[in-house]
Protein backbone atom coordinates (compact mmCIF):
# COMPACT_ATOMS: atom_id res chain seq x y z
CA UNK A 1 0.00 0.00 0.00
CA UNK A 2 1.36 3.37 -1.04
CA UNK A 3 1.34 6.05 1.62
CA UNK A 4 1.73 9.65 0.74
CA UNK A 5 2.83 12.43 2.95
CA UNK A 6 1.34 15.85 2.52
CA UNK A 7 3.60 18.30 0.70
CA UNK A 8 5.77 20.48 2.88
CA UNK A 9 4.31 23.85 3.70
CA UNK A 10 6.25 26.52 1.82
CA UNK A 11 7.50 29.64 3.54
CA UNK A 12 4.88 31.65 1.59
CA UNK A 13 2.10 29.60 3.17
CA UNK A 14 3.45 30.46 6.61
CA UNK A 15 3.97 34.12 5.82
CA UNK A 16 0.56 34.66 4.22
CA UNK A 17 -1.34 32.98 7.00
CA UNK A 18 0.61 34.65 9.80
CA UNK A 19 0.32 38.06 8.11
CA UNK A 20 -3.45 37.67 7.78
CA UNK A 21 -3.91 36.47 11.36
CA UNK A 22 -1.59 39.11 12.82
CA UNK A 23 -3.22 41.87 10.77
CA UNK A 24 -6.61 40.66 11.95
CA UNK A 25 -5.67 40.55 15.63
CA UNK A 26 -4.16 44.04 15.47
CA UNK A 27 -7.24 45.34 13.66
CA UNK A 28 -9.53 43.87 16.32
CA UNK A 29 -7.44 45.32 19.14
CA UNK A 30 -7.13 48.80 17.68
CA UNK A 31 -10.70 49.04 16.35
CA UNK A 32 -12.14 47.59 19.55
CA UNK A 33 -10.24 50.11 21.65
CA UNK A 34 -11.82 52.99 19.74
CA UNK A 35 -15.30 51.49 19.51
CA UNK A 36 -15.74 50.07 22.99
CA UNK A 37 -13.51 52.05 25.35
CA UNK A 38 -13.75 55.76 26.03
CA UNK A 39 -10.08 56.47 26.49
CA UNK A 40 -6.84 57.47 24.85
CA UNK A 41 -7.46 55.40 21.70
CA UNK A 42 -10.78 57.13 21.04
CA UNK A 43 -9.24 60.55 21.66
CA UNK A 44 -6.33 59.74 19.35
CA UNK A 45 -8.74 58.56 16.63
CA UNK A 46 -10.03 62.10 16.18
CA UNK A 47 -12.64 62.51 13.44
CA UNK A 48 -12.89 58.84 12.54
CA UNK A 49 -15.59 57.79 10.09
CA UNK A 50 -17.89 55.35 11.95
CA UNK A 51 -18.81 53.12 8.99
CA UNK A 52 -15.12 52.75 8.06
CA UNK A 53 -14.18 51.92 11.63
CA UNK A 54 -17.00 49.39 12.02
CA UNK A 55 -16.16 47.75 8.70
CA UNK A 56 -12.49 47.47 9.58
CA UNK A 57 -13.25 46.10 13.03
CA UNK A 58 -15.66 43.45 11.72
CA UNK A 59 -13.30 42.65 8.85
CA UNK A 60 -10.67 41.84 11.49
CA UNK A 61 -12.62 38.65 12.27
CA UNK A 62 -12.62 37.75 8.56
CA UNK A 63 -8.86 38.41 8.44
CA UNK A 64 -8.28 35.84 11.19
CA UNK A 65 -10.59 33.29 9.54
CA UNK A 66 -8.84 33.80 6.19
CA UNK A 67 -5.46 33.39 7.88
CA UNK A 68 -6.52 30.11 9.48
CA UNK A 69 -7.90 28.93 6.14
CA UNK A 70 -4.62 29.83 4.45
CA UNK A 71 -2.72 27.97 7.17
CA UNK A 72 -4.89 24.90 6.54
CA UNK A 73 -4.52 25.35 2.76
CA UNK A 74 -8.24 25.63 2.14
CA UNK A 75 -9.31 26.86 -1.29
CA UNK A 76 -12.11 28.95 0.25
CA UNK A 77 -9.45 31.05 2.00
CA UNK A 78 -8.32 32.44 -1.35
CA UNK A 79 -11.95 33.34 -2.12
CA UNK A 80 -12.30 34.97 1.30
CA UNK A 81 -9.10 36.98 0.79
CA UNK A 82 -10.46 38.17 -2.56
CA UNK A 83 -13.79 39.12 -0.94
CA UNK A 84 -11.95 41.03 1.80
CA UNK A 85 -9.89 42.93 -0.78
CA UNK A 86 -12.99 43.79 -2.83
CA UNK A 87 -15.05 44.81 0.20
CA UNK A 88 -12.20 46.96 1.51
CA UNK A 89 -11.92 48.70 -1.87
CA UNK A 90 -15.68 49.36 -1.87
CA UNK A 91 -15.58 50.83 1.64
CA UNK A 92 -12.61 52.94 0.57
CA UNK A 93 -14.71 54.20 -2.35
CA UNK A 94 -17.61 54.97 0.02
CA UNK A 95 -15.13 56.82 2.24
CA UNK A 96 -14.15 58.93 -0.80
CA UNK A 97 -17.80 59.80 -1.37
CA UNK A 98 -18.10 60.72 2.33
CA UNK A 99 -15.14 63.09 1.97
CA UNK A 100 -16.49 64.63 -1.25
CA UNK A 101 -19.80 65.29 0.49
CA UNK A 102 -17.99 67.27 3.18
CA UNK A 103 -17.91 64.67 5.96
CA UNK A 104 -15.33 64.93 8.71
CA UNK A 105 -12.34 62.61 8.41
CA UNK A 106 -8.79 62.05 9.57
CA UNK A 107 -5.89 62.36 7.12
CA UNK A 108 -4.55 58.96 8.20
CA UNK A 109 -7.75 57.21 7.07
CA UNK A 110 -6.95 57.20 3.33
CA UNK A 111 -3.41 56.05 4.14
CA UNK A 112 -4.74 53.20 6.29
CA UNK A 113 -7.37 52.22 3.72
CA UNK A 114 -4.78 52.25 0.95
CA UNK A 115 -2.58 49.97 3.06
CA UNK A 116 -5.49 47.62 3.86
CA UNK A 117 -6.58 47.46 0.23
CA UNK A 118 -3.06 46.77 -1.03
CA UNK A 119 -2.30 44.22 1.70
CA UNK A 120 -5.47 42.25 0.98
CA UNK A 121 -5.08 42.50 -2.78
CA UNK A 122 -1.58 41.10 -2.31
CA UNK A 123 -2.72 38.36 0.05
CA UNK A 124 -5.55 37.42 -2.33
CA UNK A 125 -3.20 37.31 -5.32
CA UNK A 126 -0.63 35.19 -3.52
CA UNK A 127 -3.33 32.98 -1.98
CA UNK A 128 -4.69 32.21 -5.46
CA UNK A 129 -1.22 31.33 -6.69
CA UNK A 130 -0.50 29.19 -3.62
CA UNK A 131 -3.91 27.55 -3.88
CA UNK A 132 -3.28 26.61 -7.50
CA UNK A 133 0.22 25.33 -6.66
CA UNK A 134 -1.12 23.28 -3.72
CA UNK A 135 -3.88 21.80 -5.88
CA UNK A 136 -1.33 20.80 -8.52
CA UNK A 137 0.96 19.24 -5.90
CA UNK A 138 -1.94 17.31 -4.38
CA UNK A 139 -2.90 15.90 -7.79
CA UNK A 140 0.67 14.68 -8.27
CA UNK A 141 0.61 12.78 -4.96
Amino acid sequence: MKTTTPPQRAIWDWLLSLLAIGFGLLTLREGGAVLFFDGAARQAAGHYVPFVLWFNFLAGFAYVVAGVGLWLRRRWAAWLALAIAAATALVFLAFGVHVLLGGAWEPRTPVAMTLRTLVWAGIASLAWRRSAANALTEREH
